[in-house]
């Protein structure tokens, strides 16, 4: 299982993630907004996205960073959206996405 090593914030709209493999992921606040997996943006039942990515601003960003468990983060934005719990699973799948 490829885990984070290192999670920096490197400024009120990015935050990088350093794995156990050696890669290094960026994100940016708007990125990870659009993406949001908590049910008030998709779906619970269908996984279909509810949130419109032009609802969010591209200088939306970070008012703080929380880490849930041992296993995920959780970002409050500045829009005041709060809910989504971001698994590192899933923060990786949007790297590898990319």
């Amino acid at each position: 299982m490829i885990e984070p090593l290192q999670i920096l914030e490197e400024s009120d709209s990015e935050v990088s993630i350093k794995w156990s493999d050696d890669t290094e992921t960026h994100y940016n606040a708007a990125q990870l907004r659009r993406a949001c997996p908590c049910a008030g943006c998709k779906d619970e039942w269908t996984g279909e996205k509810i949130l419109k990515d032009s609802d969010v601003p591209d200088d939306i960003s970070f008012k703080q960073t929380a880490i849930v468990g041992r296993y995920a983060l959780n970002f409050q934005f500045s829009d005041g959206h709060d809910t989504g719990i971001f698994s590192f699973a899933f923060l990786r799948s949007l790297s590898d996405a990319n």
